[in-house]
Order: C-alpha cells, then sequence, then structure tokens
C-alpha cells in the first residue's frame, strides 16, 4: 500500500497538478470514515499520513484515569505513563490505534471516497486555471454525451457543452475536434466548478472574426453589431475609423479568403458583413441590401421604424419564416414594421383604371369588360392588335363569344388622326 499509495500522490501532482497537501487532507477525511469501523468510537480519532513516505497511522486522544469505565475515550494512567512518563490523571494522551488491516482498509474503502475528493480537487484547479478565459475559444476533442449535453476533453480538463448551447444543424459524433466559445466558468455548477461551452453563441462569431481578420485584431476595424440565429444566418456590422480602410473588404479578405475561413467553422452557417451607418435610416437601409427601401420613417426615440418596399421585395425583406426581419431588427437594435408601399400599387391600380377606361370609350365596350382586359395585361390597343382571339378568351375567361365580338372590334378600329 505504501508504494501504491507514493505512486498515486505523485501521478496526481505530477499529471493533474494537484497540490499534495489537498490529496493527504482528502484521503486523511477518507480513512477516518472507514477506519471508524474497524477501531471503533475512538476519543479524537485521527489519521496522520506521511506523504513522502507513504505511511499511513491512526491515534486517538485518550484521558488518563485510575480505573477504566469507557475503553473508547479512557487509558488507564499505568499504561499512560508507558508512553509518556510524567502523565497524571486526566492528561491526554495520544495512542496509536491503527488497526494491522489498514492496508486493506485503505485500499478496499477509502480509494474509492479519496479519489472523488482528489476530483473535486481536480476541478478546484480547472476553475482557478479557467475562471480568467471566459469569452475564449477553445479547441476540444469531444469525447461522450451526458444526456442531452456534450462532454469535451480541453486536454488538462473537460468542458461542457450544454444543449442549448449545441447548433441544431450541426452532428456531434466522439471524436470529432472542434472550436468552442468558452461562455462561463461557474465555480458552483451541477457537478462543481465548469467549464460551459458553446457553439450558438453570438460571441463566438465575434472572436472567429478577431482571429480571421487581424484589422479587427488591431482596432482598425470595429464590429458594431451581431445578430445571429445559429445554424442559419449571421449578420455582422463592421466599420473603421480610417476613411482609407474599407472595414467590409478587409472581412471579407481576398476573393474572400477570410469569410470562407469563418463559414467553415461555421458549418456553412450564411454570414452577411454590412457597413455600419451613423443614421439609423442609412444603417437599416444597408442591412437590408440589395432589397430597396422606398421610404423609412425612424421614431424619434431611435427605438423603432416603418419602413415601406415593393411587393416584389417584401417576401424577401421578411424572410423565411421571418428570419430576415429578425436578424435586421437584432443589428440595427430597433423594432421594424415592414410594409408594401401601397402608393406603388395605387398608382398601378389608377393605371390599370385609365386604361380600362380608354379601352372602353376607343371600342364600345362595356367597363366591366375593359377591366378584364386590362387586368389581364391587355389594356394597350397596339397590344390587342396584335393578340389571337384565343389570347383574348383566355383572358376573358373562356368567354369565346365575348371573344370574338372584341376581336371583331379591335379590327374594325381606326384611330383617330
Amino acid at each position: 500500500m505504501i508504494s501504491e499509495l507514493k505512486a498515486l500522490f505523485d501521478y496526481y501532482e505530477k499529471e493533474k497538478g494537484i497540490d499534495r497537501a489537498k490529496m493527504v487532507e482528502a484521503l486523511s477525511q477518507a480513512l477516518l470514515a472507514a477506519s471508524k469501523k474497524s477501531i471503533g468510537p475512538a476519543r479524537e480519532l485521527r489519521i496522520d499520513i506521511d506523504p513522502e513516505k507513504g505511511t499511513i497511522k491512526a491515534w486517538a486522544k485518550l484521558l488518563a484515569v485510575e480505573t477504566v469505565t469507557n475503553p473508547w475515550e479512557e487509558l488507564p494512567l499505568a499504561k499512560a505513563r508507558m508512553i509518556k512518563k510524567e502523565a497524571m490523571l486526566g492528561d491526554e494522551i495520544d495512542l496509536e490505534v491503527t488497526p494491522k488491516n489498514m492496508g486493506r482498509i485503505a485500499a478496499q474503502t477509502a480509494k474509492q471516497t479519496m479519489l472523488q475528493r482528489l476530483r473535486m480537487a481536480e476541478k478546484e484547479n480547472l476553475y482557478d486555471e479557467f475562471k480568467d478565459r471566459t469569452g475564449d475559444v477553445v479547441n476540444g476533442t469531444i469525447r461522450r454525451f451526458d444526456k442531452s449535453d456534450v462532454v469535451v476533453d480541453l486536454g488538462k480538463f473537460e468542458g461542457t457543452m450544454p444543449s442549448k448551447e449545441r447548433v441544431s444543424t450541426e452532428d456531434y459524433t466522439p471524436g470529432d475536434r472542434m472550436r468552442f466559445y468558452v461562455k462561463a466558468v461557474e465555480r458552483e455548477g451541477a457537478r462543481g466548478p465548469e467549464i460551459v461551452l458553446s457553439r450558438a453563441h453570438v460571441n463566438f462569431v465575434r472572436r472567429l472574426f478577431e482571429f480571421e481578420v487581424s484589422e479587427i485584431g488591431d482596432r482598425t476595424v470595429e464590429i458594431a453589431s451581431i445578430a445571429r440565429e445559429a445554424g442559419y444566418r449571421t449578420k455582422v456590422a463592421v466599420h473603421s475609423a480610417d476613411e482609407k480602410v474599407d472595414p467590409v473588404g478587409a472581412c471579407v479578405g481576398l476573393r474572400g479568403a477570410r469569410v470562407k475561413n469563418i463559414v467553415r467553422e461555421l458549418n456553412n452557417e450564411k454570414v452577411d458583413i454590412i457597413r455600419w451607418k451613423s443614421d439609423p435610416a442609412e444603417f437599416v437601409r444597408e442591412a437590408l441590401k440589395p432589397i430597396k427601401v422606398l421610404s423609412i420613417q425612424v421614431a424619434p426615440d431611435h427605438k423603432a421604424a416603418r419602413l415601406t418596399v415593393s411587393e416584389e421585395d417584401l417576401s424577401k425583406a421578411i424572410g423565411r419564416r421571418g428570419q430576415n426581419a429578425r436578424l435586421t431588427s437584432r443589428l440595427v437594435g430597433m423594432e421594424l414594421s415592414i410594409e408594401r408601399d401601397e402608393h406603388a400599387a395605387e398608382v398601378f391600380e389608377g393605371q390599370l383604371d385609365t386604361a380600362a377606361h380608354e379601352l372602353e370609350r376607343a371600342l364600345g365596350i362595356n367597363l366591366d369588360t375593359a377591366r378584364k382586359l386590362a387586368n389581364g395585361g391587355l389594356g394597350d390597343l397596339q397590344e390587342l392588335r396584335r393578340v389571337d382571339m384565343e389570347d383574348i378568351s383566355e383572358v376573358l375567361g373562356g368567354d369565346d363569344q365575348l371573344a370574338q365580338q372584341v376581336y371583331t372590334l379591335i379590327a374594325a378600329y381606326t384611330p383617330k388622326a
């Protein structure tokens, strides 16, 4: 047991960086609990361990008495004087009570308890080493799954990526080597001190840009804001105080090399790089490009904005399941209300109405028929002269008789000089 115990101390001290004094304390407490079963409830029982020699001794502090009534707490005066010559009645005498089977007790009963205590000490070291690394990006290898959490080997320590910090579009397989964002280092986690990792955190993207884009690292270019829906899309707004520096170009890199490296690390998540503007309205326009914003009204407190886009751009501005609108809103820091440009629709309706009335006057048809032709794209007389009767019938809902009448009127129409 002596050589085994010394080897255990040496291993944990050199390989795990755990202080030997902490290990001695942990083993002493474990053996104390285990030894009470063998020794009994001796008064002030304690365990002394020599970490260098690897020896273990049990001691009790008994009272010197004339007549022993409680052997767990008392010692005959005569026996006490054999240990301490000057012993008097009532003196406390240290008596070695190490059982013959202490080696077996230590090996069988206390070892597991000691290892548990040592794991706690190891986690305390983890906290001390990682407490200042919150916000860093670390490399790790996926080791196993603990329910829905992913346990990651960081080399000397292990980190945990909770299910809410995972990216829904990513697959995680033991043995995969990936980069992780250190979201927090918690002293009082569910299993003691623990490193909380993330790949879904918005600052993971920020740190990747800092590593990949030297201009961000030296603050020539700054990230003004980021909005992310992990696994799907990220919008990053950048700017530079140096007018000679193109912040978007710096982030994209030569032939897109820089942003491609970031996208690759994010497993092909779409990344939009946007030029930041100090003017809120201009910033919104930049964030929605290439969609053209027709009009925008920003609230006085800059917390909300109402904007209009064309009918064709409305669905693009909102995005699939509202994603583009949500991300843009987070990026610019305003609640956005995106609407179709009703003015453009009104102008278009007016043009159709004018065309219908012109057809009514020119051909002598009723207004309802003229509206059907105009709405079907046949509101121009010149266009009508070039189409077949079948095309007219289709626009008129398959009414061949009415189509024939219109076709005859068109053929007979003579423009006024």
